[in-house]
């Protein structure tokens, strides 16, 4: 089945350090907080697919990579809003190990790689929550954070993922496929959403998401071999 839904994403598929202060009150402290989370304008590719050849599979499949010298001087800011995003869609994840019985040993390639914790974890969901503290939608929207391997009947996960700053505005634009294997059917969407820095917290003020674009596939029974 994991090989299954492999070679059916692989065809649908188109393609820092903490060092804040807790009690920040003085003018002094506020302008060290602006020096110490100010970002850089810049335009990057964060994630993108390309076709690996996959020695336990003994095959090729479509695999997602990350821009690891991006990943090496991010921004706390630009990390939280990476975070956000990627805690509604997969980036093949998978248990490490055995499922626990809270179900937060989940392992994401984005989290994995930003230092995130393990998908919906405390680790994971405590660094947003404190980024997005005075954005009580987006805190609302964090308790559906979703923690779903890639070996699931039905899933999301990640095309590309572009990153643009400029002054204190981050713009992450993805496209993001989708699977239902009982259903027999596949979707991708476009979206864009926008992240405003203040001070010290993030907010999130809009979303631009395109028509889903659906199909259908047919899953042919293997035939049973003849004795």
């Amino acid at each position: 089945m994991k090989y299954l839904i492999l070679t059916i994403l692989t065809l649908l598929i188109s393609c820092a350090k903490k060092n804040e202060s807790e009690n920040l009150t003085t003018d002094s402290k506020t302008i060290e907080i602006e020096t110490l989370f100010k970002m850089t304008d810049k335009s990057v590719k964060f994630l993108w697919r390309e076709d690996e050849y996959d020695k336990e599979l003994k095959d090729t499949v479509n695999t997602i990579f990350i821009n690891q010298e991006y990943c090496k001087k991010i921004s706390e800011p630009e990390k939280a809003a990476l975070g956000f995003v990627s805690s509604f869609i997969g980036s093949e994840c998978d248990w490490d190990g055995e499922p626990n019985k809270k179900y937060d040993n989940l392992s994401c390639k984005i989290n994995t790689t930003l230092n995130l914790g393990y998908q919906c974890s405390e680790t994971h969901l405590s660094f947003l929550r404190k980024w997005f503290k005075n954005d009580k939608k987006s805190l609302k929207r964090l308790t559906d954070c979703s923690a779903i391997p890639y070996t699931a009947s039905s899933q999301e996960t990640f095309d590309y993922i572009n990153i643009l700053t400029k002054g204190d505005t981050i713009i992450i634009t993805f496209r993001a496929s989708g699977v239902n294997m009982r259903n027999e059917e596949s979707w991708s969407y476009k979206e864009e959403d926008t992240f405003v820095l203040k001070k010290d917290n993030l907010f999130f003020v809009k979303s631009k998401e395109s028509e889903n674009e659906s199909s259908s596939f047919k899953i042919e029974e293997e035939e049973e071999e003849e004795n």
